[in-house]
């Protein structure tokens, strides 16, 4: 009777435990996020600048004499110092989170989607130049938040784990601020608009612990085009032969490289409905 009564139990538990897994990584679901962030090397990125303010940067902030202003070079990060010997200090990575509500379709062992999300992120992203002044001048981003939308598609083979690629867009709103020990011109940070627009690609693993909450890890690649954000050098206390104002009275600064990109690995849990 016990071995009959183990039999009946063991043919009802298997086809709820298959119904249960052939019902995984269907419907919608809500999960939060968190990780690292971190930058590419940006060895060979400086600044650009704008001497007769056409909105075309390129141009040779030149002296007097002809020569070139910027001459002792650039580099990645915040200048240490007004000169070049101190280097500079390295951008800086950091933590990542935010949270995101999505819907799944399965079909067989084939999964298809679409979610929207919220990010924080906490690294830095700077470029310095120095003059024969001598002075230095940084220009650093970070990223404030950004919200984006992806579709992903992905394999589940026998319903407890879902392997998946995933790709959208987003906007982001990012923070800048400008460092100079230059202190005769004057300098005004301006913006063409408020948010920068880009994209994301990525992939990741996830896994059902219960038939209602994951687990997972996700890489993501993010980059937004940042190139509305200039710095305006003026006259300020600076004579007229001032290698800024030779030209237009003027010049425009940015950094010559206008994507702020960044990769993300994030832990994940999810609930699904």
């Amino acid at each position: 009777m016990t071995g009959l009564t183990i039999g009946l139990a063991t043919a009802v538990a298997v086809p709820v435990a298959a119904q249960d897994r052939e019902a995984h990584f269907d419907g919608p679901y809500i999960q939060v996020f968190g990780g690292a962030s971190g930058q590419p090397a940006d060895r060979g990125n400086g600044l650009v600048f704008d001497t007769d303010q056409d909105g075309t940067y390129g141009d040779t902030v030149s002296t007097v004499s002809g020569a070139d202003a910027f001459s002792p070079g650039f580099c990645g990060g915040r200048a240490r110092t007004g000169t070049p010997d101190a280097g500079c200090i390295a951008d800086r990575d950091g933590v990542e989170y935010g949270g995101r509500i999505g819907y799944d379709r399965r079909m067989n062992n084939f999964v298809v989607g679409g979610l929207i999300e919220a990010t924080g992120n906490r690294s830095v992203d700077g470029t310095s130049g120095f003059s024969t002044t001598p002075a230095s001048y940084t220009s650093e981003r970070s990223l404030d938040y950004n919200v984006s939308a992806r579709l992903r598609a992905g394999y589940t083979p026998g319903g407890g784990m879902l392997f998946y690629v995933t790709g959208g867009g987003g906007m982001a709103k990012i923070d800048h601020q400008f460092r100079t020990t230059n202190t005769a011109n004057s300098f005004q940070e301006r913006r063409d608009g408020k948010a920068v627009w880009g994209w994301q690609v990525g992939g990741g693993g996830e896994l059902m612990v219960t038939d209602q909450i994951s687990l997972g890890l996700e890489y993501l690649y993010n980059r937004y085009d940042d190139d509305k954000h200039y710095v305006e050098v003026g006259q300020g206390t600076a004579p007229a032969t001032n290698p800024f104002l030779l030209r237009s009275g003027g010049t425009r600064i940015q950094p010559s490289d206008t994507r702020f990109e960044y990769h993300s690995l994030r832990a994940v849990v999810g609930f699904r409905f």
